[in-house]
């Protein structure tokens, strides 16, 4: 037997998954305003750091789509020096709650909230690439942003640069929807890098007069943060921003670990290990003053339908990034800007659970429009409001549904009354139960049933003794009150 069973395995769809995140490493950090090396370091650390850590075993990190505009906005507002703060300081979070056996918590989250969270960033992402694929300059916010695309669009046809851009991210797009259509044997090569690789490839051919990646070298990106820049530290605005990073990071993470759990039949996920793993690899990317990882279901779902049976495919991946940044650092400086804005844009679209709300929307109106207010509210304030608002929602809902409760009144006309009480009682409802029980004729005894309730608060327990004492007041036999 030999000692690596799976090595051929786990060797093969360390190549698959390569492929898939070389093009999405630097499109995210392209994307976030940082040097496009930044990107790879992230995803190393994610493979050979975080891969190596109990958790998931098939899941895999790197710099996620998902923090692209959280990012951005941090570094747009804080400067590039800071970022390894705030990364450094979420990691440590992370690890904190993975002690802490908070993990498991996470799973609690309201699926809208977080899928409302995903189709709001994805909004911000598409609205904010479209500019890069016209060569143009975005607005600062979420609604400027949608509101100024007809303005960049109309521009663009008068500037050839801004054709030949639009035309590159436009097929990019293009290539990312058709590849699935295409034979199997054509898919070996993974989507995003066809796209961006003949993007590239034709970009050189034509002598396009588009912009490029720019190119530092791996040492010359990777800047640890100061000893100033700890001391940013001491500021609300910061301070929320760690917070944010950290909540939606965390989030996304396990709610991938969920997803890439149900796609394979191996060990399952330990949610506060995972979350211990994926602080240790944003800690030490705060380190090197990279961007944040998550874990990745694009990557995770390509790791395991090309084959992967344990972590060592994903800590292969993350040694070929390595050796990628190390020997073909130059490759880089060829690929257009708007073939990786493309590759993003396509990637915020499948963000974005149109498919899902439709049904969401006929099953459960609630929840659709937890998911709807949470996407907008990321796109119209910030991403950290914008989740606040979905979480505070899913909150009142929860207390609502909870509140639910059902009364039932005999009358046989003779003899007293019944009324049947079931379901949770809380203030929410007592203006319903109290509208029921004074509508009860005054001249017939009463007999109250609460056998059937889960809960009665104490605002509502005392409304009924309340309501018991003036019915029986009234020259009638006394309340009769089961509780058994």
């Amino acid at each position: 037997m030999p000692t690596y069973p799976h090595l051929k395995a786990d060797f093969t769809a360390s190549l698959v998954v390569f492929l898939v995140a070389l093009p999405l490493c630097v499109g995210v950090a392209v994307a976030s305003g940082v040097p496009a090396e930044l990107g790879l370091v992230t995803g190393i650390v994610g493979g050979i750091v975080t891969g190596l850590m109990r958790g998931s075993s098939l899941q895999v990190s790197g710099p996620a789509a998902g923090l692209t505009v959280l990012v951005y906005e941090a570094v747009d507002e804080f400067g590039l020096p800071v970022l390894g703060v705030v990364v450094l300081a979420t990691g440590l979070l992370q690890i904190g709650m993975g002690a802490l056996k908070v993990g498991r918590y996470f799973r609690a989250i309201s699926v809208s909230v977080v899928e409302g969270m995903l189709a709001g960033i994805g909004l911000v992402l598409i609205a904010g690439q479209l500019y890069s694929v016209l060569a143009a300059e975005a607005p600062e916010s979420g609604l400027g942003k949608i509101a100024g695309l007809p303005e960049a669009l109309v521009g663009a046809v008068d500037s050839a640069a801004s054709l030949a851009s639009l035309a590159l991210g436009a097929g990019t797009v293009a290539i990312l929807v058709l590849w699935k259509r295409l034979p199997a044997r054509v898919r070996v090569v993974p989507g995003p890098l066809a796209a961006v690789g003949l993007a590239t490839a034709v970009a050189v051919l034509v002598d396009a007069p588009v912009a490029a990646v720019e190119v530092n070298g791996l040492l010359g990106a990777v800047q640890p943060p100061s000893l100033d820049a700890f001391g940013e530290l001491a500021g609300v605005g910061l301070l929320g921003t760690v917070v944010a990073f950290t909540l939606i990071a965390s989030a996304e993470s396990l709610f991938s670990a969920a997803a890439v759990d149900r796609m394979h039949d191996g060990p399952r996920t330990a949610y506060d290990k995972e979350l211990m793993a994926q602080g240790t690899g944003n800690a030490v990317c705060g380190l090197l003053g990279a961007l944040p990882m998550t874990a990745v279901i694009v990557r995770s779902s390509a790791n395991v339908q090309a084959g992967a049976r344990t972590k060592a495919s994903r800590v292969l991946h993350g040694f070929w990034l390595l050796l990628f940044a190390a020997l073909l650092p130059g490759v880089l400086a060829f690929i257009p800007i708007p073939a990786l804005a493309g590759v993003l844009v396509h990637a915020g679209a499948k963000l974005i659970p149109v498919r899902s709300l439709v049904g969401l929307w006929r099953a459960h109106r609630g929840e659709a429009l937890i998911l709807v207010v949470t996407a907008v509210s990321i796109v119209a304030v910030s991403m950290f409001e914008g989740v606040l608002i979905g979480v505070a929602l899913s909150v009142v809902k929860a207390a609502w549904d909870a509140s639910q409760v059902k009364v039932e009144v005999i009358d046989k006309g003779a003899g007293p009354v019944q009324a049947y009480l079931s379901g949770n009682v809380t203030f929410l409802r007592l203006p319903k139960i109290l509208d029921s029980l004074e509508a009860l004729p005054q001249d017939r005894p009463v007999e109250l049933h609460l056998a059937g309730l889960h809960h009665l608060d104490h605002a509502c327990r005392t409304a009924l003794e309340s309501w018991a004492e003036r019915h029986s007041s009234a020259g009638t036999e006394p309340v009769k009150v089961t509780a058994h």
